[in-house]
């Protein structure tokens, strides 16, 4: 689960006038109220669900960018164009480190991983993970300075075998302003695992990146709609669906030909797929172990899933929905873009892992009510879970203290020099009787449009 986030010097985020990051935190306040909204293991309450509201251009969704920049570089390298995105509100930004880091709870156990890049020179600057405890006595597991070509690994990794090991990977890099640790440590290492378990939480970090860091843009299907296949899900399915007014009164599996998925695939992308399935086909043959494969194709308007048995023989399916008493079937692509998004955001509500969701502009694309219904719905199936969920919105309406806690709500803003800062309404300590929707669309937490007047008003 995330604790903490913290950036510096990336996009619109600069440093505080004290040097520090902005943080953005999932650490509960001091509310008292509803607290099954809350993951609390003994030592730490965590919250589940927090709303980043805001103006356009305010920098909400550059908290989403931060946080997908941060999992995209230890996952994959420094991505294309990152050379220009420093904070340029400040020419000394271009040359000053850029500043990530996480806190999160990995099984019983809580971990600090981040780093400092230098953007325009695509150079790391330094590297560090920890273990947090009690009364700052954080127990270090690893870091780097890189500039100055130091490395250390805590005690529990300095066992007959592994310290020699690590030691040389890290030499190899020592001076390499290009690579991070994390990344290199989790490349073609799966024997180093398995023949050295006190270096497990390395690769629990980066799995957690992986697997339980799941980031999305209005732009990119949240779901690939894979769980409406799983047999288990269906009543489930049923339930939420109908809980949406959405008239959908039930969906079919059905199958067609595989020439009609090849046909829905964008022209640039057919010659891809099909030479990628040859590989697939390909690999399964040379593997004895395979007995088959699927394929699943999600596109804005179009769901298949392609089964390949071991003598290539092709099964393809697809979902229709029914509408009402009839049972007549319409295709995903007849379907409103609410019901599309909200069949999207089911994938949240039948997780069971786990996971912390991240989800710009949850609202697009759903009436007022049904935004409200999905997050209402959320907080209760994750009383029974450790999902998370981080969103940034517009709706006011979800401001309302019968439906969220006052630290669930956050506001990101721009001061005079086009500088977001993040902040909490718990930092206003608002009464619980006041209609917090309309205080915040008249301006009184920030976060919200400064119109001027373009054509002047003639009077009389």
């Amino acid at each position: 689960m995330l604790i903490r986030f913290n950036v510096k010097n990336y996009l619109s985020f600069s440093a505080r006038e004290d040097g520090s990051t902005e943080e953005f935190s999932m650490i509960a306040g001091k509310v008292r109220s509803k607290k099954e909204h809350l993951y609390d293991d003994g030592n730490i309450k965590l919250l589940k669900f927090a709303a980043v509201y805001g103006a356009n251009a305010s920098g909400k969704s550059n908290l989403v960018k931060a946080m997908d920049f941060m999992r995209q570089t230890v996952l994959m390298g420094l991505p294309d164009g990152c050379t220009s995105q420093y904070c340029r509100m400040k020419e000394e930004n271009k040359n000053l480190p850029s500043y990530f880091e996480v806190e999160i709870k990995l099984g019983n156990r809580y971990y600090t991983y981040g780093f400092e890049v230098i953007l325009s020179l695509k150079h790391f600057v330094s590297e560090w993970l920890y273990e947090l405890k009690a009364n700052n006595n954080d127990k270090l597991i690893f870091s780097r300075d890189i500039d100055n070509t130091t490395f250390d690994f805590g005690s529990d990794l300095k066992v007959e075998g592994l310290w020699n090991k690590l030691t040389n990977y890290a030499e190899d890099i020592q001076d390499d302003g290009n690579v991070l640790l994390l990344s290199l440590l989790n490349q073609n290492k799966k024997n180093l695992y398995q023949q050295y378990r006190e270096i497990a939480v390395i690769q629990d970090v980066f799995e957690w990146f992986k697997s339980q860091l799941d980031i999305n843009f209005p732009n990119r299907p949240i779901s690939d709609y894979s769980y409406m296949v799983r047999k288990d899900n269906i009543e489930e399915i049923y339930r939420i669906i109908s809980a949406f007014g959405t008239g959908i009164t039930g969906f079919e599996i059905i199958e067609v030909s595989p020439d009609k998925m090849v046909a829905a695939l964008p022209d640039p992308v057919k010659p891809i797929f099909l030479n990628n399935l040859e590989k697939h086909i390909t690999e399964m043959k040379q593997n004895a172990s395979l007995n088959g494969f699927s394929v699943v194709m999600r596109g804005s308007q179009a769901f298949f899933v392609l089964e390949v048995s071991k003598d290539e023989e092709m099964n393809c399916k697809t979902i229709q929905f029914s509408h009402g008493s009839r049972k007549v079937l319409f295709e995903l692509g007849e379907e409103s873009d609410g019901t599309l998004r909200l069949l999207d955001l089911l994938e949240v509500l039948l997780c069971k892992e786990g996971k912390t969701y991240v989800i710009d502009e949850v609202d697009r694309c759903l009436h007022p009510s049904l935004t409200y219904k999905f997050i209402e719905i959320f907080l209760q199936i994750a009383e029974q879970n450790g999902v998370q969920l981080i969103v940034t919105t517009h709706e006011s309406r979800l401001m309302d203290f019968d439906l969220l806690r006052r630290d669930e709500i956050w506001f990101v803003d721009k001061n005079n020099s086009g500088e977001s800062n993040i902040y909490s309404l718990e930092e206003y300590n608002a009464r619980f009787d006041q209609k917090i929707d309309k205080a915040y669309l008249e301006g009184r937490y920030g976060g919200v449009p400064i119109f001027s007047t373009v054509f002047p008003i003639k009077e009389g």
